[in-house]
C-alpha cells in the first residue's frame, strides 16, 4: 500500500478502537494494563532481539552514544515499562466523573461529565519506552492511541505494539485501541497530521524542530511545548542557603531535561554575598557559567553573554546568570525571554510571592522549590504524557485528566424552552 493508504488505514482502526473503548469498563482497562505488563516481562528476550536491530542501525548511522543509550532496551527499562503500566492501572479512572452539577430555576440539572478525547496521535523520537507509557495513559483515559515513533526505534516500537495489542485483545478490548504506523518514511507524519475527523489530538514529543514542523502543518489540534527556558529568581528576601540548594538542583540534578534551569536571576542586594559561593559550587560540578556585566564584576573569569543567550535551552551544564535590580525586572525578564514552561522564586516575602505567582506567565510557577519538580509524578498525577505550555485545554504536566475533555449533561423532567 502507498504511505497515505497505510496511515489512513491505521487511523481508521484507531477510530474504531476509540468508539469501542466508550463501552469499556474500568476493570477491563485495568486488566488490559496488567496483562500488558506481564507480557512485556515474559517477552523480554524477544524485545531485546528486536531492539538489537535498531542498535545495529544506530551504529551504522553513527548516532551518538547518548542516543544509543536512549534506544537500548535493557532489562531495567523493560521492568520500568511494566511497572509504569501497573502504576497507571492503580490510578483512579477519570472517565465518567461529573465535575460539577447545578440546578436551574426551571428545575433541570446541568452538569459537566469527563469523557475521552477520542483518538490521540503520538509522534515521538528515540525512546521506545514511550510506546508503552503513552499507550497506558491514553487507554486508561479511554482514548485510542495512534503511534508514530522514530525510524531509529522502528523494530523495538513494532515489537512493543505487537505485545500490547495482543494483551488488549485478551482483555476483550478492540485491538484498534493501540495502532502503530509501521512506515519509516517521514511523509507518514505529514499524512497523519492531516487526518482531521479521524484523529482528535496530536502530541509531538521530541526536539524543537519536530514539534515546530508538526505544529505548523497540522490540521488537528496540537498539545506541545517547544522548549524549556526555565528560571530561578533569588530575591533580596531569600534564605540564601535554601536558594543555593534550589538553584543547584534546578541546574545540575538532570540538566538535559525541559524543566532544568537555564538562567539564574539574582537580586542586586544579595548578589555579592550569594554569587561567589554559588559559582564555586557550580564550577565544581562542571557547569559553564555565562554572566551579565554585573555578574562579571562579582565573579572573576566568567564568560560574558549576549542577549540571544537568554533564549537558549542549553540542555547541558551551561548556565546564564543575570543580576537584577528588583522583582519587577526579574518578572519582566522571565516573561520576555522564557518559554512559559517552569519558573521559580526563592523568597520569604509573602507579597512578592503573590506577585510572582500572579504575574509570571508560565505553565508552572514555583515558590521556594526546584524547577525540576514540574513533573506529573512529582505533582501527584501518577504519570504524564508530556508538559504543555499551551493555554487551551491543558497546561503543565498532562496526566489522565488532561487526556480527557468534558461535555455538558442535562437532567430534566420534561422542561421545554418557552
Amino acid at each position: 500500500m502507498e504511505i497515505k493508504e497505510v496511515v489512513h488505514q491505521r487511523a481508521k482502526e484507531a477510530k474504531e478502537g476509540a468508539v469501542a473503548l466508550l463501552k469499556a469498563t474500568t476493570e477491563q482497562k485495568n486488566r488490559a494494563l496488567q496483562i500488558m505488563a506481564e507480557r512485556l516481562l515474559s517477552e523480554a528476550d524477544y524485545l531485546k532481539e528486536e531492539n538489537r536491530k535498531d542498535l545495529a542501525y544506530a551504529e551504522e548511522k553513527g548516532l551518538s552514544p547518548a542516543m544509543i543509550d536512549r534506544l537500548t532496551l535493557k532489562d531495567r527499562i523493560i521492568n520500568e515499562m511494566a511497572q509504569g503500566l501497573r502504576d497507571v492501572a492503580a490510578l483512579s479512572d477519570p472517565v465518567g466523573e461529573i465535575t460539577r452539577m447545578w440546578q436551574r430555576p426551571n428545575g433541570m440539572h446541568v452538569g459537566r461529565m469527563r469523557v475521552p478525547i477520542g483518538v490521540i496521535g503520538i509522534i515521538y523520537e528515540s525512546r521506545p519506552n514511550v510506546t508503552a507509557d503513552a499507550t497506558a495513559l491514553c487507554l486508561k483515559a479511554g482514548n485510542a492511541v495512534l503511534l508514530r515513533g522514530g525510524t531509529e526505534a522502528f523494530h523495538s516500537n513494532r515489537a512493543i505494539v505487537k505485545i500490547l495489542k495482543e494483551a488488549i485483545s485478551e482483555a476483550d478490548i478492540h485491538p484498534g485501541a493501540v495502532s502503530f504506523i509501521d512506515v519509516t518514511d517521514r511523509e507518514a507524519i505529514m499524512e497523519m497530521i492531516r487526518l482531521e475527523g479521524l484523529v482528535d489530538l496530536i502530541i509531538p514529543r521530541g526536539g524543537e524542530g519536530l514539534i515546530r514542523t508538526v505544529t505548523e502543518n497540522s490540521r488537528i489540534p496540537v498539545l506541545k511545548h517547544y522548549k524549556g527556558v526555565c528560571h530561578v529568581y533569588v530575591d533580596s528576601d531569600a534564605d540564601l542557603r535554601m536558594a543555593e540548594e534550589i538553584c543547584f538542583n534546578s541546574k545540575v540534578q538532570r540538566p538535559g531535561t525541559c524543566n532544568a534551569m537555564e538562567t539564574m536571576l539574582v537580586h542586586a542586594a544579595v548578589a555579592s554575598e550569594f554569587l561567589p559561593k554559588m559559582a564555586e559550587r557550580f564550577r565544581t560540578a562542571g557547569v559553564t557559567l555565562k554572566g551579565c556585566a554585573e555578574t562579571q564584576r562579582i565573579i572573576k573569569d566568567i564568560e560574558g553573554l549576549e542577549e540571544d543567550d537568554y533564549y537558549n535551552e542549553y540542555l547541558s551544564l551551561t548556565l546564564n546568570i543575570k543580576v537584577v535590580q528588583d522583582i519587577d525586572e526579574a518578572i519582566e525578564h522571565i516573561n520576555r525571554y522564557g518559554s512559559a514552561h517552569t519558573d521559580s522564586i526563592v523568597t520569604e516575602n509573602y507579597h512578592k510571592t503573590l506577585r510572582f505567582l500572579k504575574e509570571v506567565d508560565s505553565s508552572a510557577v514555583m515558590v521556594n522549590a526546584s524547577t525540576r519538580l514540574n513533573d506529573g509524578g512529582q505533582f501527584g498525577l501518577g504519570a504524564e504524557i508530556g508538559i504543555s505550555t499551551d493555554k487551551i485545554h491543558a497546561r503543565g504536566p498532562m496526566g489522565l485528566e488532561e487526556l480527557t475533555c468534558t461535555k455538558f449533561i442535562v437532567l430534566g423532567t420534561g422542561q421545554l424552552r418557552q
